[in-house]
């Protein structure tokens, strides 16, 4: 392992990781919020354009949906999200993981609302609040309450998913795993044992901490 640790940037790899997960968290939370108020709206047009991009993007392998960020929107059709190829490698990898997980944080989010009793709303609205704020108050605050544990779960599953952003080049610890086998195949164990240990660190804390949050949290009944 010294060697793997030695010779390759096995460190700056796993921060590419890392910030690939944390930026793609941030997105698909904020597209999977919409998402979900859309599926939830009394707007009948929102709820099948909500309906649509789940039950699309779910049955659609993230690798398509990596490959068409570059070849696509990048290649074809000319949309520039950076002036570096470094950089736009990892904006494209972030709006693909974002895209793709977005579908999953909204079905999570219907979970959540599934928990909550359907008197709360009634009471809302007989309070007179809007839609809007019915979500803003009672529904959505109890929704990412009861959704913890399937966020949780997620997130998890896009922290491992970040490796399938390197059929587009970017430099995070699957490309540098595939390098390492181009170039040094002796030492491919360990690097693997390596990889290994690094998602473990990663994905363990957040697993343990979805299960204190998800207790902690619940919504009494």
């Amino acid at each position: 392992m010294g060697e793997v640790l030695t010779n390759y940037p096995v460190v700056s790899a796993f921060v590419m990781t890392i910030r690939l997960a944390v930026f793609s968290t941030l997105g698909a939370l904020l597209i999977g919020t919409v998402l979900a108020i859309f599926r939830l709206s009394p707007v009948g047009l929102l709820r099948g354009l909500g309906a649509l991009y789940v039950n699309t993007v779910r049955n659609t392998p993230l690798t398509l949906i990596v490959v068409f960020t570059m070849l696509g929107a990048h290649s074809n059709l000319g949309i520039r999200v950076a002036d570096s190829i470094v950089e736009t490698t990892f904006r494209w990898g972030v709006i693909a993981l974002a895209t793709y997980h977005a579908a999953f944080v909204c079905e999570a989010l219907r979970s959540g609302v599934n928990t909550i009793p359907v008197g709360q709303a009634e009471a809302a609205r007989s309070l007179g609040l809007s839609f809007s704020q019915n979500l803003r108050h009672v529904v959505l605050p109890q929704a990412f309450r009861g959704a913890i544990v399937p966020l949780g779960n997620t997130i998890i599953a896009l922290v491992k998913n970040t490796t399938v952003v390197a059929v587009i080049g970017v430099a995070e610890i699957a490309y540098l795993t595939a390098t390492v086998m181009e170039n040094d195949p002796g030492l491919i164990l360990p690097l693997f044992l390596v990889v290994a240990l690094g998602f473990v660190i990663l994905t363990v804390p957040l697993g343990l901490a979805t299960t204190h949050f998800g207790r902690r949290l619940a919504v009494q009944r």
